[in-house]
Order: structure tokens, then C-alpha cells, then sequence
């Protein structure tokens, strides 16, 4: 079994001056040769702190995968300290330099001398073409142990490892595991409550594997099988499904690298309804969210932005008597609101949304108080009170996921009845 790390360097990343999207891409690309990733390393421009990595992951990987530190400059000490540790000489690769010098012809700009350094490569090694920049990327094996250098720059990486380095790690002949992934997205459940409910499947996993992950005010499940038939792999996924959707089915809203705007926007268009909102709390964030998705413009009619009691009183028409009585924070408010809105815009659905976001109390309700309005034509307006946590940005996204929610439990509700 192969078992791999992933090493990038490079002291941008270590100051957070670029987000390392290598690791991420090269474990997903792994993960279809059925090699696990069990480390993600990252180590600045030290060659110290580097050859300290690479003995490290020496340990407990037999693929150690280098991306960055190939380029030209006094800094990109990556191939330096490899060979070095490894005792291998550098040699120039003459096709490398033969490509690095038709790229400065080809754009008009003088090869400096420091540039050649871009085709030294690792003695013995297999090299692999860079058919999107100048710093070629190689494969080594020795004392049992294979070394891959690829570039940093993703636009040069991405289709280095994907064409030439995944061939490299994954010979024809080789009959390799695939590892299949699932992620389940579930909202209005918390992470300790749900593996509360699934404990005993966590606990007996094995093959498959149950991961819980909680962020961003939502819990996500990957499920993960190996075989070497993919579609194998899928069906132990469904069992797994199955026995989860019977515990708490209720929660689940999507797959993958969907959103609770994105599957809204689905149910919308499949169910030929358009909405509106009016915001308050929130003050367009909905909006914002809802329309940055593709094809939003097919089920949304417009929204307002009701941030003063003036627009909700004189453009969506909450009675004064609403507003003095009950208060903007209410649930006659919310209702008001997700009604007028929807007859205002002519939408099918109106939510609204309306509370205190802090950092103080309005109207004496406490920080966190959210009321949610939803009026679907031809049913009862049904508004939600929540108490969320949190600082104030914080509040306001988690309204509108919940918003997002609501409307989709009532849809599914509407549907059913």
C-alpha cells in the first residue's frame, strides 16, 4: 500500500500570503490511485527546517510529494536540499533548458544566468514536463521511497501531476484501490447531537469511514469506501446512507459541494416559483448570496432592503400599530414583512428577516434574537423564532442559512401535504 505526504514550501504560505490549494488538489487526485494521504506538510525557505520535514515524513510515508522551491531565485533551495540528503548530484536536463531558453526567445525577455538553475534536475530521476512554465518537475525512487518535485505555481502544477505525475505513481499493470468519498450536508442539527445519534456507526467503521466535521454553522459527514471497483465502492456508500438517513435523514439538505442557497435554488426552478425578500437584520446579505449563484435571475424577482422602520412602514406597509406595539424585532413584523414582500414583487414566496444582531439589545429583546417570516401563496405564514450565538456577522449568516432552511422544509411540507 502506498502511503503519501504532501510537503509545500515556501514561506509565503507559512505567513499566509497564499493559500496552499496544492495539498488539496494532489490528495484528490491521489485519492483515484487509492494512495492514502495521512500528512499535509507545510515548511518555509530554510533548508534546515526542510531536510528536518523530509526525514520526518520519511517515517511514515513511502510517497513524499515536494511542491515549490524550483524556480530560479537564491531562495529555491527545494532540489538543493533533496539531493543533498539523498546524495544525488544535480544535472542539467537539456530539454528543460532547451524549453526555458524557446520561452525567453518567444516573449522577447533575456534569459538571465540564474535561470538555467530551472533545468538542474535530480540524478537518475524521471523528469516531468512543464508545459505550462519553465521549472520541469521529476520523480525519483531509491531506498525504497518515492521523491516527486513539482512546481508551485498551480497553473504550472495542476497540469504537471494531473498528465505526467499520476502516471508516474500509477503503472499500467498496477491493479490499485480506489478511494471513493461521499460528503452529507446537514443543517439544524449540531455536530455533538448527530454523532450522538450515529455513535455506534462511528464506532464500528472501518470500511467504509464515517468523518464528522462541523463549520460555518452547519455539520457535513464524509463517508469514505475503498475497493477496487469503483462501483463497489459506491454501493458500500449507500449502505452507509441508509443506515444514517434512517437516524437522522431529517437533517440532510445535500451532497458534496453544494448550499443551502444552491439546493433552494434547485427546488425553485424545479418547482417554477420565484421569491422576494425583505431584509432587516440581515440587510441584503440573502440577496447577495442568492444572486451570486447561476440562474438565480430565473426565480428571483427583486428585494428590499428594510433596514429603518420608515421603508418597512412606507414601502412594505407594516402597520404602525405593528411597529409600536409589537416592534420591528417581532414576529407580526416578520410576517408583515414576508407577506407584503411577496404581493409588493408578485413572488410566489416572501421571507423575511428581523432581529438583533448586536452588539447591543433593540427594542429590550436580547442580542441574537431572529424572527423569520415565510409565506408561501396558498399556505399560512409561518414565522420562526431562533436564539443564535455569536458575533454579529455571525448571526446575520447563520439567519440566512436558516432562512434557506425554512423555506425548504416548508417547500418539502407544501409537497407532501
Amino acid at each position: 500500500m502506498k502511503n503519501a505526504e504532501i510537503i509545500a514550501v515556501g514561506s509565503e504560505l507559512l505567513l499566509g500570503q497564499i493559500v496552499n490549494t496544492n495539498a488539496r488538489f494532489i490528495s484528490q487526485q491521489l485519492a483515484d490511485l487509492g494512495i492514502n494521504v495521512f500528512f499535509h506538510t507545510v515548511v518555509g525557505d530554510n533548508p534546515d527546517r526542510l531536510l528536518s520535514a523530509i526525514k520526518t515524513a520519511e517515517k511514515r510515508a513511502n510517497v513524499i510529494i515536494f511542491t515549490g522551491g524550483l524556480g530560479p531565485t537564491k531562495d529555491d533551495l527545494t532540489k538543493e536540499t533533496i539531493a543533498h540528503h539523498l546524495g544525488k548530484n544535480l544535472v542539467m536536463d537539456q530539454n528543460a533548458l532547451e524549453s526555458i531558453e524557446l520561452y525567453f526567445s518567444r516573449t522577447n525577455r533575456v534569459m538571465t544566468e540564474n535561470n538555467r538553475k530551472q533545468a538542474l534536475v535530480l540524478e537518475g530521476s524521471h523528469i516531468l514536463p512543464n508545459d505550462h512554465g519553465m521549472a520541469p518537475g521529476m520523480v525519483l525512487e531509491t531506498n525504497g521511497n518515492t521523491y516527486m518535485l513539482l512546481p508551485g505555481p498551480p497553473k504550472e502544477m495542476e497540469p504537471m501531476f494531473r498528465y505526467y505525475g499520476c502516471p508516474a505513481l500509477s503503472p499500467k499493470d498496477a491493479v490499485n484501490e480506489k478511494i471513493v468519498s461521499r460528503v452529507l450536508r446537514f443543517f439544524g442539527i449540531g455536530e455533538a447531537a448527530l454523532e450522538t445519534e450515529i455513535i455506534d456507526l462511528i464506532d464500528a467503521q472501518s470500511n467504509p469511514t464515517i468523518a464528522p466535521l462541523a463549520g460555518d454553522g452547519e455539520v457535513t459527514l464524509r463517508l469514505t469506501a475503498k475497493h477496487v471497483d469503483e462501483v463497489v465502492a459506491q454501493s458500500m456508500l449507500d449502505e452507509v446512507e441508509k443506515a444514517i438517513r434512517v437516524r437522522v435523514g431529517q437533517f440532510i439538505y445535500g451532497y458534496d459541494d453544494t448550499s443551502l442557497l444552491s439546493e433552494l435554488t434547485k427546488v425553485l426552478k424545479e418547482k417554477n416559483l420565484a421569491i422576494t425578500a425583505a431584509e432587516s437584520l440581515t440587510g441584503g446579505m440573502f440577496q447577495k448570496e442568492l444572486t451570486s449563484i447561476s440562474g438565480a435571475s430565473a426565480v428571483f424577482k427583486g428585494g428590499v432592503v428594510c433596514y429603518s422602520n420608515e421603508v418597512k412602514n412606507k414601502v412594505l406597509h407594516v402597520k404602525h400599530e405593528t411597529l409600536e406595539k409589537d416592534g420591528a424585532v417581532s414576529e407580526q413584523c416578520a410576517l408583515e414583512l414576508a407577506e407584503n414582500a411577496a404581493d409588493l414583487m408578485g413572488a410566489d414566496i416572501g421571507i423575511s428577516l428581523t432581529g438583533v444582531a448586536g452588539p447591543d439589545e433593540l427594542e429590550g429583546k436580547p442580542v441574537g434574537t431572529v424572527y423569520i417570516g415565510v409565506a408561501i401563496k396558498g399556505r399560512p405564514t409561518v414565522v420562526e423564532k431562533l436564539t443564535l450565538s455569536g458575533t454579529r456577522e455571525a448571526i446575520r449568516n447563520r439567519a440566512v442559512k436558516y432562512g434557506c432552511y425554512f423555506i425548504l422544509q416548508n417547500l418539502k411540507v407544501s409537497q407532501n401535504a
